[in-house]
């Protein structure tokens, strides 16, 4: 049975003095950097002089200076830059400046778990990850919520590391949903995983598989949109809301009955039997070690990928319905100009 940490549990005061620079103004940096300052934090932003990020963070009112400035003026140095740069910035600007005993953070335990940052004995090594995008995290906090978050502890020679992680997940927000502790190991394997399988991967496959099914048998495009994608947040929202069940019960008997007899059809055994595939490759770092190798070839797999994505007719029939739906874009989580 895991132990669910609260506010109460999250005493914010051991933070209060302690200056913490958030390297990276992306999705995690924003929302981090923007909800530790309204948390009353001394917050500074590492970020690549001249770049669309750093500018964001300076129109936010922080300052900003380069990850090896950011990393000496720090007490607690917070990694938010993607996890395939964190390895060599850590070698060239974080590892030479960062002070003795300091703290170092992590929002995924990859760099560690898979052995491209290997920090200094003295450091103080710890784990917050919020389970939502960093624009869920923003938003969540702005409402006065917040998204529940792992805790983990990797090195704690001054012997307080869990409870600095607890005070920064209240600062974020985190603690008013709930905080367990796990492992680096134990949250990156489960959280690439997810992503691969289900929340991402899985996700996106199956839409897009559905509406091309419907397209080829000749039906319009903006219905395969509406049943294959707009839909789904219905969908999500009462399962999020509930659980599965509570969908069920929204739904019509004849939607629970196909639900029932036709989903398995969809996900069978062949499709569990990849997935424990799937999960052997993040157990034996052989996706982690492709992630690495497809960065250092400059990600042509990558990038062609999102491009067939991005081209995908699915995208250009959802721009058009989506511009008969004002109020989707109104309060949108992700604004490109700012976070």
């Amino acid at each position: 049975m895991v132990r669910i940490y609260r506010e109460k549990d999250a005493r914010q005061s051991v933070l209060k003095k302690k200056k913490i620079a958030i390297l990276g103004y992306g999705s995690q940096g924003h929302a981090h950097a923007n909800n530790l300052r309204e948390s009353g934090m001394d917050v500074v932003v590492g970020e690549l002089p001249g770049s669309e990020n750093a500018a964001k963070a300076k129109k936010a009112g922080f300052e900003v200076v380069d990850a090896a400035t950011a990393t000496g003026k720090a007490d607690v140095v917070v990694m938010l830059l993607p996890d395939e740069l964190q390895g060599d910035i850590y070698r060239t600007a974080v590892g030479p400046n960062i002070r003795k005993g300091a703290y170092l953070m992590f929002a995924h335990g990859f760099n560690i778990h898979y052995g491209q940052v290997d920090p200094r004995v003295d450091l103080n090594v710890f784990m917050v990850a919020p389970k939502a995008p960093g624009h869920l995290v923003r938003a969540q906090y702005e409402k006065g919520e917040g998204v529940p978050a792992l805790i983990a502890v990797h090195q704690d020679p001054a012997g307080d590391s869990r409870d600095v992680a607890l005070a920064y997940a209240g600062a974020i927000g985190s603690a008013r949903a709930g905080v367990i502790e796990t492992s680096f190991r134990e949250e990156t394997e489960t959280d690439l995983f997810g992503e691969q399988s289900v929340l991402c991967g899985g996700v996106t496959a199956l839409i897009l598989a559905g509406y091309e099914t419907l397209v080829e048998a000749g039906y319009a495009p903006e219905m395969a949109y509406f049943e294959c994608l707009h839909e789904l947040k219905l969908i999500v929202d009462l399962i999020y809301e509930g659980g599965i069940s509570t969908m069920r019960y929204s739904v019509s008997n004849t939607a629970q009955y196909g639900d029932l007899t036709r989903g398995p059809r969809i996900v069978n055994a062949e499709t569990k039997a990849e997935m424990k595939r799937m999960l052997e490759e993040v157990q034996n770092g052989s996706f982690a070690r492709e992630w690495i190798l497809e960065n250092r070839a400059n990600r042509p797999v990558f990038n062609a990928l999102t491009r067939r994505g991005e081209e995908h007719p699915i995208e250009e029939v959802g721009r058009r319905l989506r511009a008969m739906m004002p109020w989707i874009a109104k309060g949108r989580l992700v604004d490109r100009s700012k976070n």
